[in-house]
């Protein structure tokens, strides 16, 4: 049932099919799920009706992309077989573009995307003004965990969760050559390697962070963490309590960013 009915919401324009004529119920025709997947149509027909033998892992992908499943029912059909779902090889990269839209209407709060090995994707002018130039970066030099190896100083709780959190990452993307390299360079920092011998493992929510910021001085922000669960990535919003130097100082910076 979960085929057929996925099969009917399929336009064949989005599948790259000419619409044709005569088509007697809307969606895909069996026979043009089957060439799209690769498969036989007597084959398709079997699985659609739940009658034929359990498909591979690389039926389930084809059909999937056949069907332009989203990544909750993709999960499902390979759920539907008995399958564990694929999870991508290392931490995807590309940015919503609903969170883009976010980054840019969140224009009196910093706020950046980053992904499960801490690469910085994406920021506002604010975050910008805030933390760093990201743009004056490469985008290797983005990455938070990097940083924390080459400049030191950092609070050691902030360090703690965040080579926990990476520890989490390597565990989910363990062929990644990213996270493999972020985490020999921790290894290769006596003070890190230690903290990262004790096994520490927790994704990072909520904290409160200091900055000592060279134009509005210093402020105490809440950061908080939004998950974007289809992509692996995260939201990371600054935030001050209302009426308080730090909020204060957050608006003087938004001033200074747009002259600037």
């Amino acid at each position: 049932m979960f085929l057929r009915d996925r099969r009917a919401k399929v336009r064949p324009e989005d599948a790259g099919l000419p619409e044709g004529t005569r088509r007697r119920t809307p969606g895909l025709r069996r026979a043009e799920v089957a060439h799209l997947a690769g498969i036989s149509v007597d084959y398709y027909i079997r699985l659609e009706q739940a009658r034929g033998p359990r498909p591979s892992r690389q039926v389930l992908g084809a059909l999937a992309r056949a069907l332009r499943l989203a990544d909750d029912e993709r999960t499902y059909l390979y759920h539907l077989a008995d399958e564990r779902p694929d999870l991508p090889a290392g931490p995807p990269q590309e940015v919503p573009q609903g969170v883009l839209r976010m980054l840019d209407r969140l224009d009196g709060t910093p706020a950046y995307v980053m992904d499960a090995k801490y690469d910085v994707l994406a920021w506002n002018d604010l975050a910008a003004a805030l933390i760093r130039d990201f743009a004056a970066q490469s985008p290797r030099d983005r990455n938070i965990i990097r940083r924390i190896c080459r400049d030191g100083g950092h609070d050691e709780r902030f360090v703690r969760d965040c080579l926990a959190d990476l520890r989490a990452t390597a565990a989910k993307y363990p062929s990644d050559p990213g996270v493999r390299e972020l985490v020999a360079e921790v290894n290769a920092v006596p003070g890190l390697a230690a903290m990262w011998d004790e096994r520490e493992v927790r994704v990072r929510r909520s904290s409160r962070k200091r900055i000592d910021h060279p134009l509005v001085g210093t402020v105490e922000l809440d950061v908080d963490y939004l998950v974007v669960p289809e992509c692996d990535q995260r939201v990371v919003l600054y935030t001050a309590a209302p009426d308080t130097p730090s909020h204060e100082a957050l608006r003087r910076l938004r001033t200074v960013g747009a002259r600037r």
